[in-house]
């Protein structure tokens, strides 16, 4: 049974806020069971950054709103309306009347003062929130982890407001601080850390408090602190005892209240007693009579009984023993004897293997021909029906070659079988395009490709140390990064690994110094710069893989992500507002440390995407929980996937993932969404080129149009639109009954 969870509550009291503090703090723990079931309890900080009455006023505002609407809505889960209670504070402070007010105390819309960071618990569930200037920090074993804001620069009002909201599970020891950035950055989180450690809710909030204040702190000083307790169950010490009342009738015959009622009773118990009486001696009686009938009839009396002397049954047992031991040496005599001298098949045995083969063989060619005879298509008319057809035809046909029919005679048969159940699978087979070959006295060994920038492919070359732009016009590729280059007064190591981020091309080397790479114009030309990022001397070389997300498009700013097996963590860096660098300390994006040595690939589109040990993953909130793959179908055909490579070109949660099995050299697409199978791409005609890829990515598509996957081999770039090489299956007229001849093909669309 799972504990019952109790919040220790640290809240500075209003006396003792500073006086140009306008931040609001509601707590709100419903006492009706209701209600805390459904909606939990409600802990929100609402933050300005501008100090004033006014801004006090709005503060108070946006936590009124949130407060109502949030217990007023019951029509949907905690996260909706969490995010439907934000976005009503954020339409009132956008209101003309209140922005107005506003606009009076120095809170235009242009600094956007107002933060929010919100928590809400039930039972073992936390939902967290932040919007704007207001953070929030979760404490599990000592280890300190803070939540990703994209709009922590915006805040409220806002005229896009998309407000995240995070959930997990909590438990006891754990402590959860909202806390405004104005006392975050004059402290720091060692001494949150050190604080939540050392002492309780309340003393660490005035601790905090008082720290804040001695260096010199004014201004936003709003903090709340919870910890989680257990509540111990209360357990009676001595067994209850009902008090009987006294038993004047004691010892007295029970009588019924019943007139005449036991008077009635006692006759029935008579009469009873009596029917069982008279049946005992009627059945007595009807036996004698049976016994002196049968003792009159006439008997044989029984024969004599013969001896056997004691020699006589000896010499049996003798015999038998004799006998016995006899058989055994033959039985031994003959198994010997076959197993030294061996044998050859019966001609019995060869008949009755040759008539298996035939009835198996037979067997398959009906069940094509159930699938594929004139004018029939069970493949697009009856799936179902088709899938055990063919799937016992595969059968038959293992069951033939066992008996020794011929290879030549069984492929043709196996072949439209397996055809069959990739059409039922959604097995799709795609066209291949040679786009750019190098030269064969290039010496080049494709590593990595992305797609740069500019919409051109970008590849490096580990052999040559040399980082090429592909330009699709005049299909020429110039070198743009080598290693020895230099720049910004510094020499280049050789490149490790590439990646894409807003205007840039970044490329990590060898010595861990990350370089920026900007195109100046379509003929390859740009400029190279280093880029500085703390820490990443510390780095190693183990690095796995990078990526960025582009978090303002207008400024050109993104997102650093590295892996880095050392660290058994996904790091997140920052960049800096001018866009020069990633200056601070990374965040680590998985809420416990685990192993990422097997992690081969990384996509970020919002959500974290990982292949990690063959698996696909997505990683929310720190965790791996809430989204998997489902099971391919195709398992009689083919081995369980083992994923490499995942891809997207499509928006958050949006479209298709991709994932490259080079096991069996195929693309299987599956729902962004909910991860359901949708299909899987293998290149048509046994094109060998996927089984050898060393690269991936996906354009993605305009309107309706299909996905391109583009890819690179050990020389060469290649892609291929995601659409049926052939326009249809299958195979009509009988299966072949005699020699190699193979069922013909239909011009029948395929489903």
């Amino acid at each position: 049974m799972a504990p019952r969870l109790q919040m220790k509550l640290g809240v500075l009291a209003e006396q003792d806020r500073l006086a140009d503090s306008a931040d609001s703090v509601v707590v709100v723990e419903p006492t009706v069971g209701s209600r805390a079931r459904s909606k939990g309890q409600l802990y929100l900080l609402v933050t300005s950054m501008v100090p004033g009455q006014r801004a006090r006023e709005a503060t108070r505002l946006v936590a009124d709103v949130i407060r109502h609407e949030y217990y007023y809505d019951e029509s949907a889960g905690i996260r909706v309306c969490l995010i439907k209670a934000i976005l009503a504070a954020n339409r009132r402070l956008t209101h003309a009347r209140e922005r107005s007010a506003l606009a009076t105390g120095g809170l235009t819309a242009g600094t956007a003062p107002i933060g929010i960071a919100v928590a809400v618990i039930r039972d073992h569930e936390l939902y967290v929130a932040t919007v704007g200037p207001a953070e929030a920090y979760l404490s599990r074993g000592a280890r300190l982890s803070t939540l990703p804001d994209p709009d922590r620069l915006r805040g409220l009002p806002a005229a896009d407001l998309e407000p995240d909201v995070w959930r997990g599970d909590i438990g006891v020891g754990d402590q959860l601080v909202l806390v405004s950035p104005n006392v975050m950055s004059r402290l720091g989180p060692d001494e949150l850390k050190d604080a939540l450690v050392t002492l309780h809710p309340q003393p660490a909030i005035e601790h905090l408090t008082k720290r804040f204040i001695e260096l010199g702190g004014t201004g936003s000083d709003g903090g709340l602190v919870l910890e989680v307790a257990e509540l111990s169950p209360v357990k009676p010490r001595r067994t209850l005892v009902a008090v009987k009342p006294a038993e004047p009738l004691a010892g007295a015959p029970d009588r019924s209240p019943i007139p005449l009622a036991d008077t009635v009773s006692g006759g029935m118990a008579a009469a009873q007693a009596g029917a069982r009486r008279v049946r005992e001696v009627a059945a007595d009686a009807f036996g004698r009579l049976i016994g002196r009938a049968q003792d009159a009839m006439p008997a044989r009396s029984p024969a004599a009984r013969r001896i056997t002397p004691l020699g006589v049954r000896r010499e049996s047992q003798q015999r038998a023993a004799v006998a016995v031991l006899v058989l055994i040496v033959v039985t031994g005599s003959l198994g010997l004897a076959v197993s030294l001298l061996g044998g050859r098949p019966s001609p019995e045995k060869v008949i009755a293997s040759a008539e298996v083969g035939s009835v198996a063989l037979d067997q398959a060619r009906t069940n094509l021909g159930r699938v594929f005879g004139p004018g029939i298509n069970l493949v697009a008319n009856d799936p179902r029906t088709a899938e055990a057809l063919l799937s016992d035809t595969l059968t038959q046909l293992d069951l033939a070659a066992t008996a020794g029919v011929s290879v030549s005679v069984l492929a043709p048969l196996r072949t439209q079988a397996i055809d069959g159940l990739d059409h039922l699978y959604g097995v799709v087979e795609v066209t291949a395009t040679d786009v750019f070959t190098f030269p064969a006295d290039a010496g080049v060994d494709l590593a990595s490709l992305v797609r740069g920038p500019d919409g051109a492919p970008y590849v490096l070359d580990p052999g040559t140390a040399t980082v090429y732009r592909i330009n699709l016009t005049d299909l020429t590729a110039a070198a743009i990064f080598r290693e020895g280059t230099k720049a910004a007064g510094s020499t280049a190591a050789a490149p490790r690994l590439l990646t894409t981020g807003g205007p840039d091309l970044l490329i990590l080397d060898a010595k861990n110094v990350l370089w920026r790479w900007r195109p100046a114009d379509a003929t390859g030309k740009g400029t190279l710069t280093k880029v500085k990022v703390t820490g990443s001397a510390e780095w190693g070389d183990d690095i796995l893989t990078i990526d960025t997300f582009l978090r303002d498009a207008r400024a050109g700013l993104y997102n650093l992500y590295v892996v880095d097996p050392s660290e058994q963590e996904i790091l997140a860096y920052a960049p800096a507002a001018d866009g020069s660098g990633f200056p601070a300390a990374p965040s680590k994006r998985l809420t416990t440390p685990r192993p990422v040595d097997g992690v081969t690939s990384l996509y970020i589109d919002g959500d974290i995407w990982i292949t990690d040990t063959g698996v696909i993953l997505r990683v929310v909130g720190g965790i791996t929980e809430g989204w998997a793959t489902t099971r391919l179908p195709d398992e009689i055909l083919r081995d369980a996937p083992t994923f490499t490579v995942v891809m997207s070109g499509s928006e958050r949660r949006e479209g298709r993932i991709y994932g490259y099995d080079p096991g069996d050299a195929r693309v299987v697409a599956f729902a962004k969404a909910k991860g359901g199978y949708l299909e899987q791409y293998r290149l048509a005609e046994g094109n060998p080129l996927w089984a050898d890829a060393r690269g991936w990515y996906v354009e993605p598509s305009i309107a309706d149009a299909l996905d391109t996957i583009v890819w690179i081999s050990a020389t060469g770039l290649h892609r291929a639109v995601l659409e049926p090489a052939t326009s249809g299956l299958a195979p009509s007229g009988s299966p072949a009954t005699s020699g190699d001849v193979a069922p013909t093909a239909d011009t029948t669309p395929a489903p």
